[in-house]
Parts: structure tokens; sequence; C-alpha cells
């Protein structure tokens, strides 16, 4: 989008997609900050910190009001979608994107296929089944959202609160008594 409005001479609309670039910039560069200095505490791992800082973020979305400008949304979904992205690197042990489903789509049907070709690999099925499950959970959600915001508009992310805090409540547990030896581990999703 950047590029095509420079490409149609939209200068400030061309200049005003820096911002919500910059806010996903930085998340990365957050993401990779803040782990050295949590792993130091030796409470909790920078994963679990993260989803506690993307339930705050979710929380004061759903007070913005409706008339506000979406920009706001916008930069602050892409700050924590590029924390999320660069920190939960696996699902189950297995390397996934967790923040977009197009790599599901196109990850299904290349474990599908190795896991088909020749003689049936339980592995690369097993693999196809987290990708089918990541999509689904995906899709799953964008029902939701979208009967939600029919109801509740914008206070429908509230309903993200949900899920963030099963995972939160799962890391926490992995944290501080299950993986408690694990903390000092490079965090790429439990």
């Amino acid at each position: 989008m950047f590029a095509m409005a420079i490409g149609q001479g939209k200068w400030s609309q061309a200049a005003y997609y820096l911002i919500p670039m910059g806010a996903y910039l930085l998340g990365a560069i957050v993401s990779e900050a803040l782990p050295v200095p949590i792993k130091k505490l030796k409470f909790i791992r920078w994963d679990t910190l993260l989803i506690f800082l993307e339930m705050i973020i979710v929380l004061l979305l759903g007070f913005v009001p409706e008339s506000a400008p979406y920009q706001i949304s916008q930069v602050a979904i892409n700050f924590i979608c590029s924390m999320q992205y660069n920190t939960f690197r696996q699902a189950q042990g297995v390397p996934m994107a967790t923040t977009f489903c197009t790599n599901h789509v196109r990850q299904i049907g290349v474990w599908l296929f190795k896991g088909l070709k020749g003689h049936p690999n339980k592995k690369f099925i097993k693999r196809a089944i987290n990708h089918l499950i990541m999509l689904i959970a995906f899709v799953l959600g964008g029902i939701v959202s979208a009967l939600l915001c029919k109801r509740i508009m914008g206070r429908a992310i509230w309903a993200a609160l949900i899920p963030l805090g099963i995972v939160l409540g799962n890391l926490l547990y992995a944290d501080l008594k299950t993986e408690k030896n694990l903390i000092l581990r490079k965090p790429h999703g439990h």
C-alpha cells in the first residue's frame, strides 16, 4: 500500500504508512531487546510477559471510542503482532508463523504431499494437522469477530482476551511449575 501510494503520487498517504510500518519495526526491536533483561529476573519468560502485555493493549483498545481514527488500533495491533511474530516461532514443536494464516495453507499442502508421497509418514501428517488446526483457529476467530463486531463494534476485541487468558495461564503454569528449569531458554514458543 505504501508503494502503491508512492506510485500514485499520494505523498501524504504514503507518509502515513510509515507510522504502522514503524510500529511493526519497533515491535521487532522491542521483542529482541526485552528477552535478556526479563530472563535475568528468573521468574517468567519473555513470551509469557508478552501475552500479558498483549492483553493490556487489547483491553485498552476496547475502550477506544468508535469515533476515533482506526489508525490508533492499526498501529497498536502492528506493534503487538510484530512482537508476537518474532517471539512465537513454533507451536507444539512445529515451526510456524502464529500471526497470519496464509502460510498455514501453504504448509498444509507441503506437509500433506511429503506425508503421503510413497508411503505415509506420521511426522509429516502431524505437521499438516498442526497447521490445519491453526488455520481453523484463524477462521473461527474471524467468524466470531465478525459476529461480535455486528453487536458490540470495537469492543469485540475484548473477546480476544479469552484465548489470550487461557494461553497466559498455560504459560505461567509452565514458567512456574512444569518448565521452570527452562526459564533461561531463548523464547520461541512453549
